[in-house]
């Protein structure tokens, strides 16, 4: 029970205080990093500069809370409670420093919060003026009203997020995903949205293909099946292929598809030996128990992807010939590689940050220069994977 105490400035970091009181606490520049403080109240608290970097949120209730200035990167916040409140002045001890409590709404301005998980947040009518919600995950929360003035969301995701009657004027929006989003009088003037994903077409139409789609798919899958003497392989390069919906289990080994906008798409048990995917947008896909062996992946985009028991080894063309799987320069936050093979994948400079990767063989898979900030892992020497000139930064090795 902390409700109306003086906390500021103190050291609690990587506390276990899930559910604690802080209502209408000061916490201004209190470190309180890496702590679990799932489903604790922090409702009228001032927080003005706190370190909450790596902490977990979950289900914290933050509504009328002061987080200017605040260090939020890569916490969890999900279905956390932001909606407009605070505290009602109450018995508190005589060392607290006289705070009267914040009966307005949250306030996140220039607080940091890249890399975040938001999704399900509460936040209608939040203060979050030249914030950086870059790469954040913000799929499904409610940002209705929202003052979001000159703040960055680059490659944030806000998947079915509502934006109704937000203020966006001068926002960074590249390279987000707006899909679903509901922005109906959201107001975007000057806001940057090149790039981003929304539910407008993105790349070349399946209507403008020379024949169907599933006569494409049925000519690769004659083509795959008589080792290229009959059929045709697909070529899908460039083209937007979100309206496809069977491709669960389907033999698309060979498939070129280069820069094709995969988002979202189910490919669980999808065969993809020898795939030409590099800058594909393969964001939310479920490729769960996917054959990759081999697949050129350079550049793409797996951001939340789900590759859990994937197999991403070489592909045998000969006794003499393996072809790694290459993923150079994918950007691959809060992938979920649990279990997956990825013996001799290739992940040079690309950015694994938060990934999950417990329980993956790593045997002679290369990391150098990649980003592998708080990552997952089960670490075991003898499948050890090559970490040369990685960037750690905050590594979590379970």
């Amino acid at each position: 029970m902390f409700a109306f105490h003086d906390l500021s400035e103190m050291d609690l970091s990587g506390r276990n205080l899930t559910e604690a009181d802080f209502t209408g606490a000061c916490l201004d520049e209190t470190d309180l990093s890496e702590s679990q403080l799932n489903s604790a109240c922090f409702a009228g608290a001032s927080m003005s500069r706190a370190n909450l970097a790596g902490a977990s949120l979950r289900r914290a209730n933050l509504s009328g809370t002061m987080l200017e200035g605040a260090n939020l990167i890569g916490a969890n916040l999900s279905e956390a409670d932001m909606r407009e409140g605070g505290a009602k002045a109450g018995r508190h001890t005589s060392s607290f420093r006289a705070f009267p409590g914040n009966l307005g709404p949250t306030r996140l301005s220039t607080a940091l919060l890249s890399s975040a998980n938001l999704e399900g947040a509460k936040m209608p009518g939040l203060e979050a003026v030249e914030a950086d919600f870059s790469l954040a995950i913000l799929k499904r929360c409610d940002l209705s009203d929202a003052r979001l003035m000159s703040s960055n969301f680059s490659g944030a995701n806000l998947e079915r997020a509502n934006l109704t009657q937000s203020n966006l004027s001068n926002a960074n929006l590249r390279d987000s995903v707006l899909v679903g989003a509901n922005c109906e009088n959201a107001l975007l003037h000057d806001a940057d949205r090149t790039g981003a994903l929304t539910d407008a077409l993105a790349g070349k139409a399946l209507k403008d293909l020379p024949q169907s789609i599933a006569k494409i798919l049925s000519a690769h899958n004659v083509w795959v099946e008589s080792e290229g003497c009959d059929g045709q392989a697909a070529d899908l390069t460039n083209v937007d292929l979100r309206s496809i919906t069977n491709l669960t289990h389907r033999n698309l080994n060979g498939l070129l598809a280069p820069g094709a906008v995969l988002y979202g798409l189910d490919l669980s048990g999808a065969q993809l030996e020898g795939a030409q995917l590099e800058g594909a947008d393969l964001r939310s896909a479920c490729l769960h128990r996917a054959n990759l062996r081999g697949a050129n992946l350079k550049a793409a985009k797996l951001d939340n992807a789900d590759l859990r028991d994937a197999d991403l080894s070489p592909l045998l063309i000969s006794a003499d010939r393996l072809i790694p799987t290459r993923l150079e320069q994918a950007d691959a936050r809060y992938a979920d590689f649990r279990g997956a093979e990825l013996r001799q994948a290739v992940f040079d400079d690309a950015d694994l940050a938060y990934a999950n990767l417990t329980g993956a063989n790593l045997r002679s898979t290369n990391f150098r220069g990649a980003m592998l900030q708080s990552i997952k892992l089960s670490f075991d020497a003898s499948v050890a994977g090559n970490f040369d000139e990685t960037r750690c930064d905050s590594t979590a090795v379970a």
